[in-house]
């Protein structure tokens, strides 16, 4: 081999080596607040189904889904703003709202009947949406996706996710907690 031909195979080689080692670097180890957010109150956004029971008003008690803006729609007071609030603030501003012409001392009650689905990409099985369940792990999500392909990272996944209304991207080992809406992306390993 010429020195031309070895001083362009080093180049090359050495392209190679500096692109793989930026792909390592493209995301971060979680920071604090994100698994922080796991052990905050639930918040709500949209897609969450929710159980509303008004007590001794059967007409009002129902099944209601937090829409793509955030409202929940609810008879007799409309849309009520949904998104990022806790269930108790949910329940106190719908009360509230009763009281106003409609009810005396409306006795609200909500539960969540379906959590918004989480997303699991990458080598999985079966990549797609799949509904969250309450206590789920990184790794009861990648089983739920017909778990990790012969190619799979199987120690670490990147997780997308909402926090304070931010969305963040962080690498957390697989028995880390899941929220519902997260966003799970298995890596392929490099060797």
């Amino acid at each position: 081999m010429s020195i031309a031909g070895t001083k362009t195979a080093r180049a090359f080689a050495v392209a190679i080596l500096s692109a793989l080692a930026s792909g390592c670097t493209s995301y971060q180890p979680a920071p604090k607040g994100f698994s922080e957010a796991t052990i905050q109150p639930y918040r709500l956004d949209s897609g969450d189904r929710l159980r509303v029971t008004v007590f001794e008003q059967a007409a009002l008690s129902g099944t209601y889904t937090v829409d793509q803006a955030g409202y929940v729609a609810f008879p007799l007071i409309g849309a009520v703003p949904s998104r990022g609030h806790t269930l108790p603030e949910l329940e106190g501003m719908i009360a509230s709202k009763l009281r106003e012409g409609f009810l005396r001392d409306p006795d609200v009650t909500i539960e969540v009947d379906r959590y918004r689905s989480v997303f699991i990409m990458g080598e999985v099985g079966q990549s797609g949406q799949y509904s969250y369940v309450p206590g789920m792990t990184v790794q009861n999500a990648i089983a739920v996706a017909g778990g990790f392909t012969p190619r799979a990272n199987q120690a670490n996944a990147d997780i997308t996710r909402k926090v304070n209304g931010r969305i963040i991207t962080g690498r957390v080992p697989i028995t880390d907690p899941v929220l519902a809406g997260d966003t799970i992306y298995v890596r392929e390993r490099l060797f």
